[in-house]
């Protein structure tokens, strides 16, 4: 595994600007998450790691060596996409084996065989290596693409929404294998996704991109609990971040034009009324929906509460960010 580092790096198609100046180090042994919505540039900063687009300026640095010049295959990345690229006449071992047997790495049959079985095993796939392709559940059929990848030994693994695809059973299932297996592997991981659950808890570094420009790089809860601006903190959080006038409460600071409230830094009790129109009941917590003064409040309670649509409950900030007209933080 290696750093790789991204150095002003900008590409466009055409009129539109995909990439703009983006500079960021993906640690050895990390996993990095880049999240933003559709267009804001991921997958383009995938390609360009991987070599499948030209940069039209800045550098790709990979293991303290500039690749810009370099083709997919001297890159030694490897890279899985959103849907399963798998070979259906294939079996499973086959389709494992399949990057093993390029020509261009002349891998021994044993060693073939051998690691086959190793990430077989790791991802649990074993009793499926005879299956052909077409055999298996979506679930596996994931697994054995990931697999594709995990048999080589590359610089760095490129991830584009891999999981997106999966029922939401399966998202959470795959999600904690595909970090135990980075973990293990000590794998250096860089996943491309537009689901914050994926980037708080798989990641030790996200990347926040609006418009092709990387607006935030920290840890999952640097990002969470002091974002840089109001499309951050609205970027990371579920229920969403509620936001509301600055001088809805007392005590907002100089420049404030809007208020940041998270769910749990609403305390309950004392404060403004408010009145409840639905409860959502989660099991371990409840979701209360409020209006408060013409404005919609999420935020949460304790799964024994009694609340109910039309019942009237105080609240007050905790722990409130603030933002300025253009959306900037102020501290």
């Amino acid at each position: 595994m290696s750093e790789v580092r991204l150095q002003n790096l900008s590409k466009a198609f055409g009129d539109t600007i995909a990439v703009e100046d983006v500079t960021m180090t993906v640690p050895d042994g990390a996993f990095v998450t880049l999240l933003g919505p559709t267009g804001a540039g991921k997958t383009t900063i995938l390609r360009l790691i991987s070599g499948l687009e030209s940069a039209d300026s800045g550098d790709i640095v990979i293991g303290g060596r500039s690749v810009a010049d370099e083709t997919p295959a001297q890159r030694n990345v490897a890279m899985v996409f959103q849907q399963y690229s798998l070979y259906p006449h294939m079996s499973v071992k086959d389709n494992l084996a399949f990057p093993l047997r390029s020509p261009l790495l002349k891998t021994p049959e044993d060693q073939i065989q051998r690691k086959v079985a190793e990430v077989a095993d790791v991802l649990r796939i074993s009793h499926k290596l005879n299956n052909k392709a077409t055999e298996l559940s979506g679930g596996e059929m994931q697994r054995v693409s990931i697999g594709r990848a995990l048999v080589r030994n590359p610089n760095i693994y490129l991830m584009d929404e891999p999981l997106s695809s999966l029922d939401a059973k399966l998202r959470s299932d795959l999600r904690i294998e595909l970090k135990r297996i980075q973990e293990s592997l000590g794998a250096t991981l860089l996943y491309v996704t537009h689901d914050q659950i994926e980037a708080m808890t798989m990641s030790t570094h996200v990347g926040v991109l609006d418009n092709g420009r990387m607006v935030q790089f920290g840890s999952p809860r640097e990002i969470y609990e002091d974002p840089i601006n109001l499309y951050v903190a609205g970027r990371l959080g579920q229920p969403r971040i509620n936001i509301l006038p600055a001088d809805m409460f007392a005590g907002s600071p100089d420049g404030a034009r809007q208020m940041g409230l998270r769910p749990e830094h609403i305390q309950q009790g004392e404060g403004k009324p408010t009145t409840v129109k639905r409860v959502e009941h989660l099991g371990d917590q409840i979701r209360l929906h409020l209006k408060l003064e013409g404005h919609d409040v999420v935020t949460l309670t304790h799964p024994n509460s009694e609340l109910e649509a039309g019942d009237t409950v105080a609240i007050q900030p905790r722990n409130p960010l603030y933002f300025d007209a253009s959306g900037a933080r102020i501290i």
